[in-house]
């Protein structure tokens, strides 16, 4: 038996529950788990997540998408399907720390994380013994203020066509929208601070200086507005007045690595739903 995952947004309407169903139904497939969410019970935004069971050998995928378009058209939804023998292939890039990446790396490796990775990039030599322990690809595209188009154009060739999605395991520099444009994929970041408060550079010192009494992290998709993206996930850890930066920065390092690797888990199990500048991301 095979597994898929339908992720629908569409107006809520009555019979949406009931079309898809009876969509699911008629290609001989098992609903095994479904979530549903609507914005307002009254005319709001409607969001379903349905993973289910086929028999691949009876079931005609072609016909299976055809019908699920017609059912979009008629509910005038946005529907993505995701078949569940597919491994996604997940690009990271990161720069001198590597504590993001050693998470997701021994995530991995442990088959916790179910991706296949393809390149580990870098503008830093640190990671190279790391990235070569694990068996992975190593890249080294330094970037520079006066190199930045090249070295992303670099990069863009590395994983245009080889990775379906790219985490940015602290790197830190600031992709350009011609680059994100061009790589037309979904690029997840990890944010060293719970926004949207201390955006940009040195969140940490930003914190300490506002004597703030929980610091967290918050994994969110890259967009051309700096730390702006749909948040996915956030993590936070009380703080007191006796903790220096560098002690914020420490238990910091832990809240990264748990939000970005929840991040990831839910992208790869297709729970996110994109919406505006939010996200609906299914338990």
């Amino acid at each position: 038996m095979e597994t898929a995952v339908i992720l629908i947004q569409c107006p809520d309407q009555p019979g949406i529950v009931a079309e898809v169903s009876d969509c699911i139904f008629r290609h001989g497939g098992n609903i095994v788990n479904s979530d549903q969410y609507t914005t307002d019970p009254y005319g709001g935004r409607f969001f379903m997540r349905v993973e289910f069971s086929f028999d691949d050998a009876k079931t005609d995928r072609e016909r299976l998408e055809h019908d699920w378009s017609e059912l979009g058209r008629r509910l005038e939804a946005r529907w993505t399907l995701h078949y569940g023998a597919r491994r996604l292939r997940m690009g990271v890039l990161v720069s001198k720390y590597d504590h993001c990446l050693v998470e997701l790396l021994y995530r991995q490796r442990s088959r916790e994380l179910d991706v296949e990775i393809p390149c580990v990039i870098s503008n830093h030599p640190d990671v190279r013994p790391l990235a070569e322990q694990h068996g992975l690809p190593y890249v080294h595209i330094p970037f520079s203020a006066e190199t930045h188009a090249e070295s992303e154009q670099k990069v863009l060739e590395q994983v245009k066509d080889t990775t379906d999605f790219l985490v940015l395991a602290r790197f830190m520099r600031i992709l350009s929208e011609d680059f994100l444009n061009a790589y037309g994929k979904d690029v997840i970041n990890i944010h060293h601070s719970f926004l949207p408060s201390f955006k940009g550079a040195d969140p940490y010192r930003q914190a300490y200086n506002r004597g703030v009494k929980v610091i967290g992290a918050t994994a969110h998709f890259a967009t051309v507005d700096l730390d702006e993206g749909p948040i996915i996930e956030q993590v936070v850890e009380r703080v007191s007045h006796k903790d220096n930066i560098a002690e914020l920065k420490r238990k910091g390092r832990s809240l990264e690595k748990q939000a970005l690797a929840n991040a990831v888990f839910a992208y790869i199990e297709h729970r996110i739903i994109r919406y505006e500048n939010k996200t609906v991301v299914f338990g």
